[in-house]
């Protein structure tokens, strides 16, 4: 049996709800990732234990939010790893995509999906998310974006993929009250409304919250913008 002795059932509660089935695919994809990393550098963490915690439990930590979230596709930005895209793709059961600029880390990912047996699940996009918005304008139901970039950049990137009334869930570590304001302000150009904001502890060290923007109609700027531009000029 593919146990591991690590955190316990109170570090890691979201995990331990999951069916046995569930957490063997996710332990198996955080072994795959520790494995690969030893070619890619897909991740800083290198225990089995830490990564249990920053990694799985830290992206099950959505799970009400995309419980909440409307039906339909799913894509991850700035996937990396596969986290949080993998395990919300294995609890949920949601068609997933993983969107991720540097190819030779998603095609490590991809090669970790198809060995999981998950490739009728879950698919890889190795670009930018402008470019895959010219193909699937408004066409995912709920993106997630863990620890990327500012918020009001995520907006401009996830508001041109997401269909009307879809939702764009946004880890962070820490946020300000400045970065969140500028979000809002943004948000009224990308057609992107906040709403819900929760902080909250990872274990019991480790701060964290999860905020979540709607799409509401259509922006008042022509999106996407040329590739680079919302990291290079944000709004």
């Amino acid at each position: 049996m593919n146990r591991l002795i690590g955190p316990t059932m109170d570090q890691l509660p979201l995990y331990h709800s999951l069916s046995q089935e569930k957490q063997e695919l996710l332990l198996s994809h955080l072994r795959m990732v520790m494995v690969a990393n030893e070619r890619v550098n897909l991740t800083r963490i290198s225990d089995m234990e830490e990564g249990l915690l920053l990694h799985v439990e830290d992206s099950l930590t959505a799970l009400q939010e995309m419980e909440k979230a409307p039906d339909g596709l799913y894509a991850d930005m700035g996937s990396g790893a596969g986290f949080p895209g993998i395990p919300l793709a294995i609890a949920t059961g949601r068609k997933t995509t993983l969107i991720d600029s540097r190819k030779k880390k998603m095609d490590e990912v991809a090669a970790i999906v198809e060995e999981m047996g998950l490739s009728g699940l879950i698919e890889t996009y190795a670009g930018r998310a402008e470019l895959l918005a010219r193909s699937k304008s408004g066409e995912f139901s709920v993106i997630t974006a863990r620890a990327l970039s500012q918020l009001s950049v995520l907006l401009e990137l996830a508001s041109p993929l997401l269909k009307n009334r879809g939702q764009l869930i946004c880890y962070k570590a820490n946020l300000d009250d400045e970065e969140l304001r500028h979000a809002e302000s943004v948000g009224k150009r990308t057609a992107m409304k906040l709403v819900s904001d929760r902080s909250f502890m990872l274990g019991s060290e480790y701060k964290r919250r999860i905020v979540v923007f709607e799409k509401h109609g259509k922006p008042s700027i022509k999106l996407p913008r040329l590739e680079g531009q919302a990291q290079k000029n944000p709004l």
